[in-house]
């Protein structure tokens, strides 16, 4: 079901993309409310967001900042958005994903529907033994410097809704909060622990256009 918003969005979507953040669980973000808690008053609360969302003036809260201990020393900063925002994100995921995941590599396991980590490896298992040599390769904080306007510029290419466009772009300036409460803005970069951030990264990198 739709109505006569500047934008489009069916309730219907709303309410899977509830589910699905439900189903994978996940911390608070800085408003500290749970899953549980956005549950108290369900149908008022996607109501709101779908509301927002179709008018224009949806615009989402600073990204909760924690620091995670890397393996190999240091730390990895992990962005938590808030319940309400990560089901606005899944609300854009759920609509792009089919028209994006077809320009992705074959070879592309990360955060895609129907591949995993498992596929990966089996088909790097079977390529030990068809070669005799390996690249590998990383891009340092790949997540912290990547530009928003060639970042956009890839989404454009494939996405056409302007609703769409005007919430990833807000999303990316979102400013991180840390435990202290400081904000901290944001021109460069996506944060790690979003929705929307694995899939529209490797727009940029798999872009076609």
């Amino acid at each position: 079901m739709t109505s006569a918003k500047p934008y489009s969005i069916a309730k219907r979507t709303v309410w899977e993309a509830y589910q699905l953040v439900k189903a994978n669980r996940g911390s608070a973000g800085i408003d500290d409310e749970t899953i549980a808690m956005f549950e108290q008053n369900l149908p008022k609360n996607l109501y709101k967001l779908w509301n927002r969302m179709s008018s224009g003036s949806y615009f989402p809260p600073p990204v909760k900042q924690v620091q995670i201990p890397k393996g190999s020393g240091g730390f990895r900063k992990l962005g938590i958005p808030t319940v309400s925002d990560r089901i606005v994100q899944t609300v854009v995921k759920l609509i792009i994903e089919p028209i994006i995941d077809p320009v992705f590599h074959p070879d592309s396991y990360g955060y895609r529907p129907g591949k995993s980590a498992k596929q990966a490896i089996a088909v790097t298992k079977v390529r030990c033994w068809r070669y005799d040599w390996v690249v590998e390769f990383d891009i340092k904080a790949a997540f912290d410097q990547i530009d928003h306007v060639l970042l956009m510029k890839a989404v454009r290419t494939h996405v056409k809704e302007n609703w769409i466009l005007l919430y990833i772009e807000r999303w990316l300036t979102a400013p991180f909060e840390t435990d202290e409460g400081v904000r901290i803005p944001r021109e460069r970069g996506t944060p790690q622990g979003g929705v929307v951030t694995p899939l529209t990264q490797k727009v940029i990198s798999n872009s076609r256009g």
